[in-house]
């Protein structure tokens, strides 16, 4: 990639935003208020705004490889405390992909070196579903199935934080697990059933 070619498209970047609207920057500097954080995989081919079709202060973003939601990662927890707490978005979003490198590096024998701990979350969410990943035969399909599955069980680690707990309680804060399909280029809503997830860990992982 020519870097050179980078600065020049953000000049007409720039003169394309000004020429619609001639107070963009300094309605972008006042501050921003979105209304949903995604949290979604480091990968080149899936960008967040570009695929949702949103614009600059609508979406809070975090990435990082295979898309976890990893209690002791405090990058992505204080993600989640800053755009729950503070910007009080009312939407969280985990999104996979399909052909997700994250998730196949995961399931091979390779040591993958400082990845190895990042990516044994993958495998406990392997462990957990093994015998419904193990009934399927084709190895893509069955990786597909890992990405969904990986998507939820994430959702199910907001879940279990005090930040979304008290957002749900206080203002129907909600969690929705998303699929990126790279070979259609659609979003697919996997339909969280977000109550139905809080009623069934309350008991374990409630907090005050």
């Amino acid at each position: 990639m020519d870097l050179n070619k980078v600065f020049d498209n953000n000049k007409k970047w720039i003169q394309e935003k000004l020429d619609v609207n001639s107070t963009y920057f300094d309605d972008l500097g006042k501050g921003q208020s979105p209304d949903l954080l995604y949290i979604g995989c480091s990968d080149s081919r899936v960008t967040a705004e570009e695929l949702m079709g949103a614009e600059p202060g609508e979406v809070f973003v975090h990435r990082n490889i295979a898309n976890m939601v990893i209690s002791i990662d405090l990058n992505v927890m204080s993600v989640v405390n800053y755009a729950v707490d503070h910007l009080k978005v009312n939407h969280v979003v985990v999104c996979g992909h399909y052909a997700c490198g994250g998730v196949k590096a995961a399931m091979q024998s390779a040591d993958l070196g400082i990845l190895n701990p990042w990516l044994r979350n993958i495998r406990d969410v392997y462990r957990i579903h093994r015998k419904e990943l193990n009934a399927i035969e084709d190895e893509d399909k069955r990786y597909d199935r890992l990405v969904e599955l990986n998507v939820k069980e994430q959702c199910v680690n907001l879940i279990k934080t005090a930040a979304v707990q008290k957002a749900y309680r206080d203002r129907g804060l909600k969690v929705h697990g998303w699929v990126f399909d790279v070979h259609t280029g659609k979003l697919i809503d996997l339909k969280i059933d977000f109550e139905g997830y809080l009623k069934d860990i309350m008991e374990i992982y409630h907090l005050d």
